[in-house]
C-alpha cells in the first residue's frame, strides 16, 4: 500500500442511493471494492446505542427500522421546513437525530477507508448533482472534511460522466473532433441534465438543468402508495405509520422497479409474509401500470432537457451527437422511450456503465488536480443557478446568470448613507423567479469595519465570486477616497455557522461517540453542520 503523501488522490461518487469510490493510476480508473469484495456501497448509516453500522450491514430492515437512516444526499443543504424535507418525513421511518452533513459523513468515511485499504489516500474529489445549491455544495464538502479527508474539488457528476464517456472506447476515436453530449443522468434521488462541448480534451458544459429531488426513489414511494392503497381497500387496514411495515413494503418495491426494468418483463409480483397485523400481503403490479403512477415524473424529465436544449441555444437537435444513459434509474423502459423519441428515434449511448460512469470520471478529475500521469484534460463547467439581489423596484436583478462560466466573480461598489456608518448589509437570493423573496436567500451579509468617515465618502468593493466548486463566496474592501487608504472588511454571513459555532460542532461529544462505537478516530476538523437548520 502507499504512503498517504505518495496515494493518488481519489474520487467519490456520493450517491442517494449507492456510492462508489475510484482511483487513476497505470494510465485508467479503477473503481475499488469494499471489504465485502463489492464496487457500490449502499448510503444507508444504522446506528444504535452501541453501534453504527454502514453500507450493507445497515440493512437490518426487520429489527431496526426506525435507526437505519438513508436519502441523507436529498436533506443535504436543506432546511427542515423545506417542503419536500416535509414531504419525504411522511415516508421515512428513521428518527435519529444527526444532521445530513453527519450522515453523509459516515458514509464517505466508509469510502475512505475503502480507498485507504487499497492506496492510503485522503485527498479526494467529491461529486454533486449539477444542479446542487450554494449551501447544498458546501454541505457537501463539509461532509467531507468531516470524514477526515482533504476535498480537492466538488465536481458535477454530469461532467463526471462525460469524462468517462470520453474515455470509452467507442468516444475514443471522435476525441480530435468537436462534439456535444448530452449527459441525462437520471439516479436514485436527484436528476440532472447537461449539454457539453467536447474537442480535443477540452470540456465545455455549454448548459445544465436538472431537479436535485427527482429520481428512483420518487418512482418506489409511488409503488409504495399504490400498494398502502391497495391494503386499505382490501383489508380495511392502514399501515402507513408502521415503520417496520413500511421499510419492508419499499425494499420489495425497489426489487419489482428494477424486475420491470428488464426488456422482457411485463409483470411481477410482490409476496410480503405478516406485513401489517398478521395479513401476508400478495399483488402483482404491471408495468404499465408502474409507467402510469410515474408518468407525470417522466415527462418532467422531458421537460428539463427541453430546458436545458434551449439554454443551450440548441436549435436543431441533430447537432447533439450523442445521448448518454447514466444512473440506474435510466434502465426504465418508459424513461429511454420518451428521451428517444424526444430525439427523433436517435438511438441512446449506453456504452458506459449507468451506475459506475460518475465514479469513473472523479478520479479522473482528482488526477488532473494532483498532476498525475499529467492528464492533459480541461474542464470548464458552469454556474447552475442564478445569483441576484433584490432591486429598488422589487424584482430580482440577476448580477451572475445561470450557465455563467466558473470560475466568475462580479463587483458591486456601495457607500454609506450615515455619517460615521461602519458597517453595510447586503442580501443575495438564487434563483430563477422575477421575485426574490421566492427565491432562496443565498446569504445575508454583514460588512463590518468601515472607518469612520462622512455619509457616501467611503468606497467599499463587495466582490462576489462563485469558486471552481461552485460556492459562493464574498469579500469586501473599503477605500478613504480623500488618502486613497483601503481596508480589507469583514464580511459575516448569517446565513452560515461562524468559526465558534464551528468549533462547537467539532466537540460535539455525541457525533464523536457514534464514531467511536464504530471504530472510526475521534474528529479533529470539522466546518458547516446543518445543526442550524433542525
Amino acid at each position: 500500500m502507499a504512503s498517504k503523501s505518495e496515494a493518488p488522490a481519489i474520487g467519490i461518487d456520493l450517491g442517494t442511493a449507492y456510492s462508489c469510490v475510484g482511483v487513476w493510476q497505470d494510465g485508467h480508473v479503477e473503481i475499488i471494492a469494499n471489504d465485502q469484495g463489492n464496487r457500490m456501497t449502499p448510503s444507508y448509516v444504522a446506528i444504535t446505542d452501541a453501534d453504527c453500522l454502514i453500507g450493507y450491514a445497515a440493512n437490518q430492515v426487520t429489527i431496526n427500522p426506525i435507526n437505519i437512516v438513508f436519502d441523507a444526499k436529498r436533506l443535504i443543504g436543506r432546511r427542515f421546513t423545506d417542503a419536500s424535507v416535509q414531504s419525504d418525513m411522511k415516508l421515512w421511518p428513521f428518527k435519529k437525530q444527526f444532521s445530513a452533513e453527519e450522515i453523509s459523513a459516515m458514509v464517505l468515511t466508509k469510502m475512505r477507508q475503502t480507498a485507504e485499504a487499497y492506496l492510503g489516500s485522503t485527498n479526494a474529489v467529491i461529486t454533486v448533482p449539477a444542479y446542487f445549491s450554494d449551501s447544498q455544495r458546501q454541505a457537501t464538502k463539509a461532509a467531507g472534511v468531516i470524514a477526515g479527508m482533504n476535498v480537492m474539488r466538488i465536481i458535477n457528476e454530469p461532467t463526471a460522466a462525460a469524462i468517462a464517456y470520453c474515455l470509452n472506447e467507442k468516444a475514443s476515436s471522435a476525441a480530435d473532433d468537436k462534439i456535444n453530449v448530452l449527459i441525462f443522468d437520471l439516479g436514485g434521488g436527484t436528476f440532472d441534465v447537461s449539454l457539453v462541448t467536447i474537442e480535443e480534451g477540452t470540456f465545455e458544459v455549454k448548459a445544465t438543468s436538472g431537479d436535485t429531488h427527482l429520481g428512483g426513489e420518487d418512482f418506489n414511494n409511488r409503488m409504495m402508495s399504490h400498494f398502502v392503497e391497495e391494503l386499505k381497500i382490501k383489508h380495511k387496514k392502514d399501515m402507513s405509520n408502521d415503520p417496520r411495515a413500511l421499510r419492508r413494503l419499499r425494499t420489495c418495491c425497489e426489487r419489482a422497479k428494477r424486475t420491470l426494468s428488464c426488456t422482457t418483463t411485463q409483470t411481477t409480483t410482490i409476496e410480503i409474509d405478516s406485513l401489517f397485523e398478521g395479513i401476508d400481503f400478495c399483488s402483482s403490479i404491471t408495468r404499465e401500470r408502474f409507467e402510469e403512477l410515474n408518468m407525470d415524473l417522466f415527462t418532467k424529465c422531458m421537460d428539463i432537457v427541453d430546458k436545458c436544449l434551449m439554454d443551450a441555444k440548441v436549435e436543431d437537435k441533430s447537432t447533439v451527437h450523442d445521448v448518454v444513459l447514466v444512473g440506474g434509474s435510466t434502465r426504465i423502459p418508459k424513461v429511454q422511450q420518451l428521451l428517444q423519441d424526444l430525439f427523433d428515434g436517435k438511438e441512446l449511448c449506453k456504452s458506459i456503465n449507468p451506475d459506475e460512469a460518475v465514479a469513473y470520471g472523479a478520479p479522473v478529475q482528482a488526477a488532473i488536480l494532483g498532476d498525475q500521469n499529467r492528464l492533459d484534460l480541461v474542464l470548464h463547467d458552469v454556474a447552475p443557478i442564478s445569483l441576484g439581489f433584490y432591486s429598488i423596484q422589487g424584482v430580482m436583478d440577476v448580477f451572475i446568470p445561470r450557465n455563467t462560466r466558473i470560475p466568475t466573480s462580479k463587483e458591486l461598489i456601495v457607500s454609506t448613507f450615515m455619517d460615521n456608518q461602519p458597517c453595510v448589509y447586503t442580501q443575495v437570493f438564487e434563483g430563477e423567479n422575477p421575485r426574490p423573496l421566492r427565491n432562496n436567500v443565498l446569504g445575508k451579509f454583514g460588512i463590518s469595519g468601515i472607518p469612520p468617515a462622512a455619509k457616501r465618502v467611503p468606497q467599499v468593493t463587495i466582490c462576489y465570486d462563485i469558486d471552481p466548486d461552485g460556492i459562493f463566496n464574498v469579500h469586501a474592501v473599503a477605500e478613504d477616497k480623500t488618502t486613497g487608504r483601503k481596508n480589507i472588511l469583514t464580511v459575516n454571513n448569517y446565513e452560515r455557522l461562524s468559526q465558534e459555532e464551528i468549533e462547537n460542532i467539532a466537540a460535539d461529544k455525541e457525533y464523536n461517540k457514534v464514531y467511536k462505537a464504530s471504530g472510526y478516530e475521534e474528529l479533529d476538523r470539522v466546518v458547516l453542520s446543518l445543526a442550524k437548520f433542525w
